[in-house]
């Protein structure tokens, strides 16, 4: 079948290629003309035959809004938008209400895999009617991992970057874990090869994972992280996780934690911390260290 993307980066370039490996036709756009087959929107829904498919991979937020309403001017009904960025599901919805108006279907789709996905499949979580996402399953296949799992039609629109979000967010929770783990071998003096000790749990444990697998490769590359910061951002959909649990009275402890463990990363000198050592001084006379 055929396909235009739209957004061509590090993600979407490589999903480019594994559908054209299997057989799909893909017309891409992308503001750098040096990755683009066409040079407009415009000119990529022209090359499409309709029933139309474009799917949108691109930041969420204004750069995906401003693309949904150009299509939703460019396409005709009947044809699909695909939104495959990390949107928030609230968005989705306000999205396929725009373009219902025109008869234009909507699906959300959540996407991992990140740079592995070329070779390895990405797993996909999508929502949207049946109907519409009969119409795309082409390109989920070809976009999957080989074998029975690996994508998931999770629901109404907005079910399935709902349902990447709260991938994310146990990904946030996971993570921490580890690095907690291996700041404590690392402190303790008897322990001395803590990143043989990563790769034996690798085989046996049950906290084997490809997390796991990718903190090896880390360690292999430098053993004791010496060449980075301890510094972390978050890329919005742990903090809406948080907000899903309260808007939910869900309690999420642990990817609570993790999200917060982010924001002190960022904190050269904590605050918080100067005020802790502060009143530590005050009630038990603990020593401070000045500036």
């Amino acid at each position: 079948m055929e396909l235009g993307l739209v957004g061509l980066g590090k993600m979407g370039g490589n999903m480019r290629e594994r559908i054209r490996r299997a057989g799909h036709t893909v017309i891409g756009y992308d503001r750098n003309p040096d990755l683009a087959d066409v040079h407009s929107l415009e000119e990529l829904v022209n090359k499409l035959k309709g029933p139309r498919v474009v799917w949108v991979m691109v930041p969420a937020g204004a750069a995906t809004q401003s693309t949904v309403d150009e299509l939703a001017e460019l396409l005709s009904p009947g044809d699909i938008v695909v939104d495959g960025g990390n949107s928030r599901w609230t968005d989705d919805e306000k999205h396929a209400e725009e373009l219902a108006a025109k008869g234009i279907g909507f699906v959300d789709c959540g996407v991992s895999g990140g740079v592995w996905g070329l070779e390895n499949g990405y797993a996909l979580m999508y929502g949207g009617s049946d109907e519409d996402v009969a119409k795309v399953q082409p390109i989920f296949d070809a976009l999957k991992p080989a074998g029975e799992y690996g994508s998931v039609h999770a629901g109404k629109v907005g079910a399935g970057h709902f349902a990447k979000m709260v991938h994310n967010g146990i990904e946030y929770a996971m993570m921490q874990a580890y690095a907690e783990g291996w700041e404590l071998l690392e402190k303790v003096d008897s322990v001395e090869n803590v990143r043989e000790i990563f790769r034996s749990w690798q085989e046996g444990t049950v906290i084997r994972s490809w997390l796991l697998d990718l903190a090896v490769n880390a360690l292999d590359e430098d053993e004791h992280l010496d060449q980075l910061r301890g510094y972390a951002s978050d890329s919005g959909e742990g903090r809406w996780t948080v907000e899903a649990a309260i808007d939910n009275a869900v309690p999420l402890p642990a990817i609570t934690a993790s999200l917060f463990a982010r924001f002190a990363s960022r904190q050269d000198d904590s605050p918080q911390m100067k005020m802790i050592a502060a009143l530590r001084n005050q009630f038990g006379g603990h020593a401070v260290e000045k500036k």
